[in-house]
């Protein structure tokens, strides 16, 4: 793991929100992903810098449409603003957590 998703995981994991169980590394279809909470169909994606380069966007909204059609809802934030604001990513988390 990255130290951004160290960090995030270590707020999410041992059922800290809303007392649901969040896995790592979950595979998921074709798909390996960072964090992924079953019980509300929530994956989380912690992206480094490549991803902002035109062909990485284009494959994550690829394969963050195929996991939606899955019925799972994918969020997604940058290594820096978990570093720089993990409070604010945990609340943005929460938001979605059923």
């Amino acid at each position: 793991m990255t130290d951004s998703e160290r960090l995030l995981w270590s707020r999410i994991r041992r059922k800290q929100l809303k007392g649901l169980q969040f896995y790592r590394q979950k595979s998921i279809g074709n798909y390996i992903v960072d964090f992924c909470c079953p019980s509300s169909m929530v994956i989380i994606e912690v992206d480094g810098s490549q991803h902002v380069q035109p062909k990485m966007l284009q494959e994550d909204a690829a394969r963050d449409a195929e996991l939606s059609r899955m019925g799972f809802r994918v969020l997604r934030y940058s290594s820096a603003d978990v570093m720089k604001n993990t409070d604010g990513i945990i609340a943005d988390i929460w938001i979605h957590l059923g």
